[in-house]
């Protein structure tokens, strides 16, 4: 049997016979050649094994390690036949003790999820235009000098104030927590009117980051009355500080643009509005000129307009008066026929008439009792 047949097969049984195991030790020899590739020993007291990260599994990471670091790594058992070393290849990569922060970490959110903390209608809006800023991170960290240019460049106008705090260790949590309340006191008080305030750091490990994943510092971001963009360590790290605030910031120097107007954006606006305004005057004028020409055409002068209603005063009078003349006419002719008809019906001739057949026949009468007194003497 060759060397190369024997290397061949114990690497198959190697293989074989392991599947994927997790490793805790202290990283030593670390190597990070152009390839991309990384190539370390693993190491406890007792002993060490080499081990190979390619470029596809380390791209992953959310963290950079260090000679010196414990780590905990997933991998599968292998043997390079060219020196028949046996080494680790290495799949998965995370600080030591990350899994125990990270059930930690599961069991949080699900708490503050269920509590509605998370819930998009809880989220105050940020300010467009604010005037004064706090920032509350480490006073001597890259994240604050970060910020602090982007703010400089974007929008000079803003007001700043730093709230320094450790970002890491035992101290961090309550130090941001009180940073938080002091904030919203001189807020409240007057004294610093904040219109919006600033949580974060850099980047780091997850145990680097783990202040920010603490229900004392989520609960102080929930209970501000002032808008809370986070800000902490880079776009793949995911905190319950991020997920308890009004805005995440994939970085601290996104959470400055954020929160930060640029200057050429809103001279461009104003430019445009400036446009906007003018086109909208010239406009408003032209249909002002237009609608007073037209009331100018419809307007006639007092005195044209005067004697029109002079002239229609003197036909309207003319068409009373003849009006009027046909009417006692009219009235003139019906007192005529009532007249007449009067007139036909008069009782005197009758009267007279009668009075002449009585007189006749009052003669008449004496004249007989004439004669019959003549008679009766005879």
């Amino acid at each position: 049997m060759s060397v190369s047949v024997l290397a061949r097969e114990v690497k198959t049984l190697l293989e074989s016979h392991f599947d994927f195991v997790w490793v805790e030790g202290e990283i030593s020899n670390l190597a990070r050649p152009a390839s991309g590739h990384w190539y370390f020993s693993l190491k406890d007291d007792n002993a060490q094994v080499r081990c190979a990260m390619f470029r596809r599994a380390n791209q992953r990471l959310r963290f950079t390690p260090e000679n010196g670091d414990a780590v905990r790594l997933r991998a599968r058992v292998s043997l390079y036949e060219a020196r028949g070393d046996f080494q680790l290849i290495v799949e998965f990569l995370e600080p030591a003790g990350a899994g125990a922060l990270q059930a930690r970490f599961e069991a949080l959110r699900a708490k503050l999820e269920a509590e509605g903390l998370f819930a998009a209608e809880r989220k105050r809006p940020l300010p467009t235009a604010p005037a004064h800023l706090g920032i509350i991170t480490s006073a001597t960290g890259a994240a604050l000098h970060d910020m602090l240019t982007v703010l400089r460049r974007r929008c000079p106008l803003i007001r700043v104030s730093v709230l320094p705090v450790p970002v890491q260790g035992v101290e961090a949590a309550p130090a941001v927590c009180a940073a938080i309340a002091r904030a919203n006191r001189w807020h409240e008080s007057g004294a610093i009117p904040f219109d919006a305030l600033i949580v974060g750091r850099g980047g780091g490990s997850l145990e680097d980051l783990w202040a920010f994943n603490e229900e004392s510092v989520a609960r102080a971001i929930a209970g501000s009355a002032l808008p809370v963009v986070s800000a902490v360590g880079h776009e793949t790290d995911i905190t319950i500080a991020d997920l308890v605030a009004d805005q995440r910031a994939p970085t601290p120097s996104a959470a400055a643009e954020l929160l930060s107007p640029d200057q050429a954006d809103w001279r461009l606006r104003l430019a445009q509005l400036d446009e906007a305004l003018t086109r909208s005057a010239a406009r408003r004028l032209r249909d002002a000129g237009r609608e007073l020409a037209h009331l100018r055409a419809r307007l006639k002068h007092p005195g044209t307009l005067l004697r029109e209603r002079a002239q229609r005063l003197d036909d309207l009078e003319g068409r009373l008066a003849r009006a009027q003349a046909v009417a006692f006419q009219r009235e003139r002719r019906r007192l005529d026929r009532l007249t007449d008809r009067l007139l036909r019906r008069d009782p005197r001739p009758r009267l007279a008439r009668l009075g002449d057949r009585l007189d006749g026949a009052e003669r008449r009468l004496r004249q007989a009792m004439q004669h019959g007194l003549a008679r009766r003497q005879d």
